[in-house]
């Protein structure tokens, strides 16, 4: 029934205008195809079902600070709570406005400032950063093949002016224990990761399924973490359209500006959309949509 859904929805949207458009302030973005459009449903211990370009890996950008929050939550605990909050922004992905009031504390760890704090703890506690990150991703994506883009990354660095002011801005509060110019290159890196719909729909499974990962049983996260990750994307996963993505979806999920949603259902599944055309908020257009349909449809939602 779920595959018959996801085709008939995607061929819908396909023959839709494709409103919105690229994230062309990254250089190397703005060279993708507007028209790509892939999806993968992974129903836990089921076989995963992909329509349209699922298979083609593009860059995950964002997507990637739910996973470094994971890794540092998972070595710090409830301490990483003294350096990052979980309370939506209510500003843009990359604001400065709210720091000097919350004395250099990101509102949560999926805007820029707070991903950045939580790349400052990376750095802090593992020996080789960009090989133990790398590590950790191709673990819960059970695949040795991905890998990061130096290409996007430097594209990112040669544009990434507010993301330095960000940093040095935090650090001046304390919140940042590294060298900044480090922790922004760890930064850029990691979320110039390239992974494919039905990569990322595999990779966060854990999610859905109390912490544990589908192919050989790893606990990644404590359930009561795993509820507390998923709480965050519920409320946080989209910037300043978070709410409006609970409001029409009904999922914990996190979008990317390369144009890649992933969404979980806990205990049921996991899915991940990737169209590159961004609506107003820095979300997939395509994406957004194809997830309140495919919700609306199965009736599957954590409300």
């Amino acid at each position: 029934m779920n595959q018959q859904i996801i085709e008939n929805i995607y061929q819908q949207i396909l023959n839709e205008k494709n409103q919105g458009s690229l994230a062309t302030y990254i250089p190397e973005l703005a060279n993708i195809s507007p028209d790509k459009f892939g999806v993968a449903f992974l129903e836990l211990n089921q076989p995963i079902i992909g329509v349209g370009d699922y298979q083609e890996k593009f860059s995950i950008q964002s997507i990637v600070k739910v996973l470094s929050l994971c890794l540092a939550y998972r070595h710090l605990q409830s301490d990483i709570w003294q350096r990052v909050n979980v309370e939506p922004s209510g500003t843009s992905f990359n604001s400065l406005v709210q720091l000097e009031a919350d004395k250099g504390i990101p509102r949560n760890p999926f805007i820029n400032a707070g991903a950045i704090v939580v790349c400052d703890i990376l750095l802090s506690i593992l020996d080789n950063p960009l090989e133990d990150f790398l590590a950790f991703i191709r673990e819960i994506s059970h695949n040795p093949q991905i890998n990061y883009s130096s290409k996007v990354a430097q594209s990112e660095k040669s544009v990434g002016y507010r993301n330095f002011a960000l940093c040095y801005y935090i650090k001046s509060f304390g919140n940042i224990k590294n060298d900044p110019i480090e922790v922004l290159d760890f930064y850029f890196h990691i979320c110039s990761i390239e992974m494919t719909c039905q990569e990322l729909a595999y990779a966060f499974s854990f999610l859905a399924n109390d912490g544990i990962t589908l192919h050989d049983g790893c606990q990644i996260l404590t359930k009561s973490q795993t509820k507390r990750t998923n709480a965050i994307m519920q409320t946080c996963g989209f910037y300043d359209e978070s709410g409006e993505f609970s409001f029409r979806v009904g999922l914990p999920g996190k979008s990317g500006v390369g144009g890649g949603i992933v969404a979980v259902m806990p205990n049921h599944y996991s899915i991940a959309v990737w169209s590159p055309c961004l609506n107003s908020k820095g979300n997939s257009y395509r994406g957004m949509k194809f997830l309140e349909e495919f919700t609306t449809q199965t009736k599957i939602s954590v409300f």
